[in-house]
């Protein structure tokens, strides 16, 4: 009995390894969280070279602590997703029109294109909510981040070490995009345009 005990133990420290699990195992005071172990690496923030603002502050958003995608691979996915949805545009309903929110009567709207009504009206809603112009980027990009949808698919955006390939499953199920377009090429030239602290 003692050999079985043992064998189940093992697994469980070692999956405790990381700070984080300890904390919620009650192995690690979450007061001390925020001090790395000597082993534990610290780490570090992608940039996108050469980037417009809006591509810049998707990255830096994406990586923040609230939303934790730390993947290159994902990053360049979502930033691929976006610019085939709305080249970043905020104020852009279907069809190319630049107007604000509530003057875009159909097809979707943002930046990526939220195109169901309900999608549609929760960004107002939202805006609302949280104070914002539902016709900025900035309102645009804390709503994306934040919606049911894309929270569904926040768990396979935060795992690390996937193909872009792998990301673009999720991404479709957060988008649901009629046309697959040049999305994915668009995350293999993000990818070479993010550095680590560049």
């Amino acid at each position: 009995m003692i050999k079985k005990a043992a064998f189940i133990a093992a697994p469980f420290l070692i999956a405790c390894s990381n700070p984080k699990d300890m904390v919620a195992s009650g192995l690690r005071d979450p007061e001390f969280l925020d001090m790395p172990a000597a082993e534990e690496v610290i780490p570090t923030t992608y940039q996108c070279v050469d980037c417009t603002p809006e591509e810049t502050q998707v990255v830096a958003y994406l990586q923040t602590p609230s939303v934790n995608i730390t993947d290159k691979n994902a990053i360049a996915t979502i930033l691929g997703n976006i610019r085939q949805e709305s080249n970043f545009t905020a104020n852009i309903c279907e069809g190319g029109a630049r107007v604000p929110y509530h003057d875009c009567y159909r097809g979707g709207y943002g930046i990526i294109q939220w195109t169901s009504v309900n999608r549609y009206v929760n960004l107002g809603k939202f805006a609302t909510k949280f104070e914002c112009d539902p016709s900025t980027f900035d309102c645009q990009l804390r709503y994306m981040v934040n919606e049911n949808i894309f929270q569904r698919q926040l768990p396979y955006f935060q795992s690390n070490g996937m193909s872009i390939a792998y990301y673009m499953q999720p991404s479709y199920r957060w988008l649901g995009w009629g046309i697959k377009g040049n999305r994915e090429v668009y995350a293999w030239d993000y990818l070479n345009k993010l550095r680590l602290d560049a």
